[in-house]
């Protein structure tokens, strides 16, 4: 069986999704993983945007946007629970306004705006979150959704960026919604390290229990 290529880097917010998204819903790939300062002229052939994630099918289809995969992925498992209209909106400001505070946040040196003020900003967001969780075990309702999984790498993010600062904010449901996230084997599988990819490496299928069956 030909499995579709992902090419991925483990610490990018993006290609977690797409990762997380793979054994969320049990579909299997063999897995690239890129060095970013040095990526392979096999990944930049298939898609010039020369960003991660990227997915090549069987059929020489490319997906290499993050939320593309994350469909894919769930109708490759039959699953029919993509995301509700409301969630679909919350990922997208997570892309959006949020996605735009939390860089000029995390990478204060490339921007010459205030980062305190892009924090404040990110901070509305993640109060946004809290209030959500409040009522709520997860984003999507009462079990782990898409939507849990599409902004969970951006909570995490923001979250590293400055631990002390995040774990200081008064968000209990959100510090506790991320804890229980970062401790879950979901997680530590999605983090799993591999060695990057060279031309004429063996296959690496992931999720690796997987390969049984592929």
């Amino acid at each position: 069986m030909t499995l579709p290529i992902l090419y991925s880097f483990r610490r990018c917010p993006y290609a977690m999704r797409a990762r997380l998204s793979l054994l969320m819903r049990g579909v299997a790939v063999e897995l690239r993983e890129v060095v970013l300062r040095a990526k392979p002229a096999a990944m930049l052939e298939v898609s010039p945007k020369a960003t991660v994630p990227v997915l090549v099918l069987p059929d020489q289809r490319v997906l290499d946007e993050s939320l593309d995969i994350m469909r894919w992925a769930t109708a490759e498992s039959g699953a029919a629970d993509w995301m509700s209209p409301d969630d679909a909106m919350l990922v997208a400001d997570t892309d959006g306004a949020f996605k735009h505070h939390l860089d000029r946040f995390k990478y204060a040196d490339r921007y010459p705006a205030d980062a305190v003020d892009h924090r404040a900003e990110a901070t509305r967001f993640m109060q946004r979150l809290d209030d959500r969780l409040d009522t709520r075990p997860m984003l999507g309702g009462d079990r782990l959704s898409m939507a849990d999984i599409a902004i969970l790498p951006f909570v995490r993010q923001f979250a590293e960026t400055d631990r002390g600062y995040f774990d200081a904010l008064p968000l209990p449901a959100l510090q506790r919604w991320l804890a229980t996230f970062l401790v879950s084997p979901l997680f530590g599988r999605a983090m799993t390290r591999f060695a990057p990819w060279q031309d004429g490496d063996s296959p690496v299928v992931f999720p690796a229990d997987m390969s049984e069956n592929c």
